[in-house]
């Protein structure tokens, strides 16, 4: 006889909560990436620099890179959903002010502001889905949660391609406030109030080596991807990083209230996984970063069209995230881990066969069996590593895969986009042999570099477009061969060290029977005491659900 269900009531309503503030975050970045071309217009934008730009993107990656690991933690400790909840307020103040801001510089500042709210999010919905499920329906959860992501980067471009097209370029990012001000509603309603009942003392060290390590690391990644890795300055950032990240490790080690408990990473089923996801996004977004300028640039396709070209990723993402759950019952996790990143790998190897003449069908449907792979390797990656842990110690897990995830990312776009710079730039220079200093430097510079030169040449930009076309299309296919490789690498990862099934949490509190049953370390004691000194609404349970209402 099956045991006791010990989610919450109200887990699918809550869940349906939880995906709405994810869509906010995802949403908005999908949504800026097709205004770039708006904001450079001095006249109907902000006439921001190529550089400016950039920053738009990695002032928010930076910030929300820096302090995902230590607002996942901090949500432990002080309240998920209360960090929800703030989280929600700042994102929509500061989607306000970037949509009035007057200057690229006020706009950079405000993406910044915005990725502080985006890391009190996203770890905390993670933590959330752990504490109101129950193990055995976790792994759906985390895939409906995950298939999220892949309704954003669908949605994304479409909606900010029609926004463009009938409002100003404000409106990317005040679509965020109707749908942040429905989700504090219903957040402040549905959600309970979670925390580690036993946080202990804070780790004041660790909170501030792990930010000081990542935002280091992130920005030499970023900056050495933009400029080249070939300045003084960018490897100090990337070796300070290293080592203030290597001091974290030491201290978190030796501590006796580590924020990470360094031990966890012996765990085959903890390092693997997060091995997995940082290698599979690593390639993913490396490849996957490119495809954009190959649709507009080179296919010549609106960012609307190019925004409905990517639906099918997003399907291959809705459709199998949440199926994932089955599959890994019936094949177990290992299995299809590894299945879903090879696929995902045979994808990247496509990348690198396109031609500026290829049937934009093959682009279409190599778009959803990419989507299809990598939603069989996120939802169980990721129940993987929340599996480890008990509930109260949840947001240190989100937070973990989370950052790996989103420093992954920034790797993969700086590193193969350095190899997509190198390769254009060798491939174009015999084109624009006879332009002029400055001008040369510019269409050498990148692929939009040199349409940008080629609309003032006249009858004459002819060879030129054709040739930025071929070379930048020649250095997709290195960065296309690149993903494939850590592709492959990943899948030996999993197929070496990830377990086959996936075992409950181990440890005091965190026992779990075969084949994920609770027992009944894992039940809730159904009768909630109010904690010391606290109200009706915030009230601690002696169980590792710590959650109310």
């Amino acid at each position: 006889m099956d045991s006791a269900n010990t989610g919450h009531p109200r887990r699918w309503a809550i869940l349906g909560v939880l995906v709405i503030s994810l869509l906010v975050v995802v949403l908005d970045n999908t949504v800026l990436n097709v205004a770039m071309r708006t904001l450079a217009d001095p006249v109907h934008g902000l006439g921001a620099t190529q550089s400016q730009l950039e920053w738009a993107i990695n002032s928010y990656t930076l910030v929300f890179a820096g302090l995902l690991f230590s607002f996942g933690v901090l949500g432990d400790r002080w309240g998920r959903k209360r960090f929800l909840l703030i989280g929600l307020v700042l994102f929509g103040i500061a989607s306000v002010l970037s949509a009035y801001a007057q200057d690229p510089g006020q706009l950079i500042a405000a993406r910044a502001f915005m990725g502080v709210g985006g890391a009190a999010i996203m770890p905390v919905t993670l933590s959330i889905i752990s504490n109101v499920f129950d193990p055995r329906e976790r792994g759906k959860a985390i895939g409906i949660w995950a298939g999220s992501v892949g309704l954003a980067v669908a949605i994304g471009p479409l909606l900010g391609g029609f926004l463009l097209e009938h409002f100003w370029w404000g409106s990317v990012f005040m679509i965020n406030v109707p749908i942040i001000l429905f989700g504090l509603v219903a957040v402040a309603l549905l959600v309970p109030e979670s925390r580690d009942p036993q946080p202990g003392r804070i780790d004041l060290v660790g909170v501030v080596l792990s930010v000081v390590g990542l935002v280091a690391l992130v920005y030499g990644i970023v900056d050495g991807g933009e400029h080249g890795f070939g300045r003084p300055e960018v490897w100090a950032s990337l070796v300070g990083g290293a080592l203030v990240l290597a001091a974290f490790v030491w201290w978190e080690s030796r501590t006796t209230h580590p924020s990470l408990d360094v031990k966890l990473f012996r765990d085959a089923r903890f390092s693997a996984s997060v091995a997995s996801i940082g290698l599979l996004f690593f390639a993913s977004m490396g490849s996957f970063f490119f495809v954009g300028f190959y649709l507009q640039l080179v296919r010549d396709y609106s960012p609307m069209q190019s925004g409905a070209l990517l639906v099918p990723f997003a399907v291959g993402q809705m459709v199998f995230a949440p199926l994932s759950t089955n599959l890994v019952k019936r094949f177990g996790v290992r299995t299809v881990s590894a299945a879903g990143i090879l696929l995902a790998g045979i994808t990247f190897a496509v990348l690198a066969t396109l031609q500026v003449d290829t049937p934009i069908w093959i682009v279409v449907v190599n778009f959803f069996f990419m989507g299809a792979g990598m939603a069989n390797v996120m939802p169980p990656a990721t129940n993987t590593i929340m599996s480890v842990l008990p509930r109260e110690k949840a947001g240190v897990g989100s937070a973990v895969s989370n950052t790996v995830r989103q420093v992954a990312v920034a790797m993969g776009v700086a590193v193969l986009g350095s190899v997509v710079a190198g390769v254009y730039r060798g491939e174009i220079e015999t084109a624009t042999a006879a332009l002029p200093g400055p001008i040369r430097d510019v269409a050498n510079e990148s692929i939009a570099g040199a349409y940008g030169v080629a609309a003032n040449l006249g009858p004459a930009s002819g060879p030129l477009v054709s040739a930025a076309n071929d070379a930048f299309v020649h250095a997709m296919h290195w960065a296309a061969l690149g993903s494939t490789l850590v592709a492959l690498i990943a899948v030996g990862v999993v197929l070496r060290w990830m377990p086959k099934q996936l075992a409950g949490p181990a440890g005091p509190g965190g026992a779990q029977a075969p084949g994920g049953a609770p027992t009944r370390a894992d039940i809730p004691v159904n009768r909630a005491v109010p904690a010391a000194g606290g109200d009706e609404g915030d009230v601690q349970r002696p169980s590792r659900l710590s959650a109310v209402g």
